[in-house]
């Protein structure tokens, strides 16, 4: 099957194209994961110690606000302690439905069944701010609640701690994985590279070698490349352009023999012609100077 060397550069092409999807993918999928795990932290857990702290501020503001009333025996500011209760309240309704850690569901109602016990005392305290059990019996209530709460935010925060170790693991994991991901990837593309370009370099370099032959008149020069592609095809049309240039060149020689052999004959008939010519003059001066001796004797 012939495979054109531009079918060629398109398969290296595509390859490496393969192997930059590869690690890309990979990547995102690795990025996705660790992304997920961070943001399932913050989703969860985190918001649940946001939702807890806001409960015990607002558990802080009101049991103060009772405390400064029954000091300085002033009337408790009930617009704003109703305004805590409201907030605590709500803080509570969005960490029980954030529910995500065993165990946090029994904490979630246990916080919500103390707080109602501690808002109905609340309540009775403005009524009547000035009994002393009234306010003991509220501070204990805020101990056990505040208490419920510092529970409900540990079991919280441990579970971050976990996640996050698991999450620093499997980013370990994931860099390790791409580690030898790439490691694997970049031999292939090297040793890829590498064939492609000695492949091309080697014919190009015979190639131009031979040409430099012919143009030294060393007509003897042949290219041989195997395989089917456009490099075969000019190894042909070269050998067979240098055959018959080393053709024409033997009949050049054998004509330019011929041609000599032509001057050599014309030019030995000449020399005779010449020569004889000088015996004729020689003969008549020789009859010249017999016929004077003749005369004379």
């Amino acid at each position: 099957m012939k495979t054109s060397i531009r079918t060629k550069f398109t398969i290296g092409i595509v390859f490496l194209f393969v192997i930059i999807s590869v690690l890309s993918l990979f990547s995102a999928i690795f990025l996705t994961r660790l992304s997920e795990k961070t943001s399932a932290i913050f989703k969860d857990n985190h918001a649940s110690v946001i939702y807890v702290r806001d409960m015990s501020e607002g558990l802080f503001n009101i049991n103060l606000e009772i405390t400064n009333c029954y000091l300085t025996n002033k009337k408790p500011d009930s617009s704003s302690i109703n305004k805590e209760l409201g907030l605590f309240a709500h803080s509570l309704q969005l960490e029980k439905n954030n529910i995500t850690e065993p165990g946090e569901d029994k904490l979630a109602y246990a916080v919500e069944t103390g707080f109602k016990e501690y808002r109905d005392s609340v309540m009775i305290f403005l009524q009547s701010p000035k009994p002393v059990t009234t306010v003991l019996s509220l501070q204990l209530k805020f101990g056990n609640l505040y208490h419920q709460l510092i529970l409900l935010s540990q079991i919280n925060e441990k579970a971050i701690e976990h996640k996050t170790d698991e999450a620093k693991v499997s980013a370990k994991n994931a860099l390790k994985q791409m580690t030898l991901l790439g490691t694997l990837c970049f031999l292939f593309s090297l040793s890829f590279t590498f064939r492609f370009a000695s492949y091309f370099n080697e014919r190009f370099f015979q190639l131009y070698n031979g040409i430099k032959e012919i143009v030294a008149s060393n007509y003897g020069q042949r290219l041989h490349f195997e395989g089917n592609d456009e490099f075969h095809e000019i190894s042909l049309v070269f050998n067979e352009m240098a055959e018959q240039l080393n053709e024409n060149k033997k009949k050049m020689d054998l004509t330019l023999v011929t041609e000599t052999g032509k001057d050599l004959y014309f030019n030995d008939v000449q020399e005779v012609k010449r020569l004889l010519a000088r015996l004729k003059n020689i003969e008549e001066q020789s009859i010249q100077l017999i016929a004077r001796l003749e005369k004379k004797s």
